[in-house]
């Protein structure tokens, strides 16, 4: 297991030297937002980096580089492909062994490692990519199957052309939002007493999520397949939260689905997992017995991650509990598939572009749920908390976090959080 010379690297971080996820930080000594990767409890600021000719040498080929590691969003960096991300990650991780080939880069260079290497706490996180679309698919089996049972019975639980295709919807790219960031209850028309009457969401929910970052896209009225998906358009992965108003949902989503109730806000992981980081973690999805169309095959059968992930919820008091732990291999349709069926008809996908996964749950009982929704049957049952307390939906004060990683202790892959905290509803 390859070591770091980064000091006091918690066995148990989530950013080994085995990870190496890209960030947009800002500094007191550069407030501008630019890229950098996080290692242990530091970051290590690739704006610094970039300047120093010792470093820019290492790339030859790569002249755009310097630049692209100077922006203030990472889209610069993801277009520039993935052999070149996996290029830019394994000279990182040999900067940063213990065992570096280049000592002199960064590790014996002292004025350039006090310059670059700071401590985390010392940087604030910005939204990684700057994200022209947002669309969130529902390939997360167990929600969709435990939904449609709730709402329609086990009979019709899923939709006929669930198993054809990946069902999504267009979010909202504005309101996507980088963890810490707050999250206010949203206002909304909403049935009571079976009259719709409008005010504060009374159904606020969480959708545990996997989000994906598009590296390279397409043009209008070209497709992509599930092969060139998996190669050349995936930039990385993050964490991420569709908060939902299932009140304001369900009155208003027929006959065109998500709206108001889902555009509030999106909350994502600040660092971007890349997808080679996450190659050793491969799994197979939740099989498919259905015969699939041409462009959704060929893809790998390990298509998606066993990313172990946790929801937290804590109180406005201060207490932690645990509500939800899965795996985000439960997922019936692969990021690929997604991208290959987006871009079926000609959707022109770009750099930035971000994809969630739907919600993901697992196949057991109410403690492998990714959504209140699903633990509360709809609010019929509560979920108990710490403190003597309990919830349908959540309340303003409220704060969700959920977690991800894999890998074992010393070589851990993780995201770090994806955390929001309730406000109360802007009322007017």
């Amino acid at each position: 297991m390859a070591t770091s010379w980064v000091p006091d690297i918690d066995p148990a971080s989530d950013f080994s030297l085995a990870n190496i996820p890209f960030g947009i930080i800002s500094t007191p000594d550069d407030p501008t937002p630019h890229p950098a990767v996080a290692i242990g409890s530091y970051v290590l600021d690739l704006k610094v980096l970039a300047a120093d000719a010792d470093f820019t040498q290492l790339f030859p080929d790569t002249p755009s580089l310097p630049s692209a590691l100077s922006q203030p969003t990472l889209n610069a960096f993801a277009a520039l492909g993935r052999p070149t991300h996996r290029l830019v990650r394994s000279t990182l991780q040999d900067l940063l062994s213990s065992d570096t080939t280049r000592p002199s880069v960064l590790r014996d260079n002292e004025a350039l490692r006090k310059a670059a290497l700071l401590p985390q706490r010392a940087a604030s996180m910005h939204l990684p990519m700057a994200i022209g679309d947002y669309t969130d698919f529902y390939a997360g089996y167990h929600h969709a199957h435990a939904v449609g049972v709730m709402f329609r019975g086990e009979a019709n639980a899923l939709q006929p052309n669930y198993l054809h295709l990946p069902v999504g919807y267009h979010g909202r790219a504005s309101s996507v939002v980088v963890s810490g960031a707050p999250v206010r209850r949203p206002v909304g028309q909403i049935l009571v007493d079976g009259k719709p009457v409008t005010g504060p969401s009374r159904k606020l929910d969480i959708e545990l999520e996997l989000g994906c970052f598009v590296a390279r896209g397409n043009e209008m009225g070209a497709r992509i397949g599930v092969r060139e998906a998996e190669d050349e358009c995936i930039f990385g992965y993050v964490l991420l939260n569709d908060w939902s108003a299932r009140d304001v949902q369900t009155w208003e989503y027929v006959p065109l689905g998500p709206f108001n109730g889902k555009n509030f806000a999106t909350t994502v992981s600040p660092w971007v997992v890349l997808a080679d980081a996450l190659e050793p973690f491969r799994a197979k999805g939740i099989e498919n017995a259905t015969e699939l169309q041409g462009y959704l095959k060929g893809g790998r059968e390990d298509g998606v991650f066993d990313i172990a992930l946790e929801v937290d919820l804590t109180t406005a008091e201060g207490d932690t509990t645990t509500i939800g732990r899965t795996s985000s291999k439960n997922l019936i349709w692969s990021f690929p598939q997604m991208i290959a069926h987006h871009t079926l008809g000609g959707c022109p996908m770009r750099t930035g572009d971000l994809l969630g996964s739907g919600t993901i749950s697992g196949p057991g009982g109410v403690g492998e749920r990714g959504s209140l929704l699903e633990m509360t049957e709809n609010g019929k049952k509560e979920v108990l908390l710490a403190g003597m307390d309990a919830r349908t939906f959540l309340k303003d004060g409220d704060t969700v976090t959920i977690r991800g990683s894999c890998g074992p202790e010393g070589a851990r892959v993780g995201f770090g959080e994806c955390r929001g905290r309730i406000y109360s509803a802007v009322q007017g």
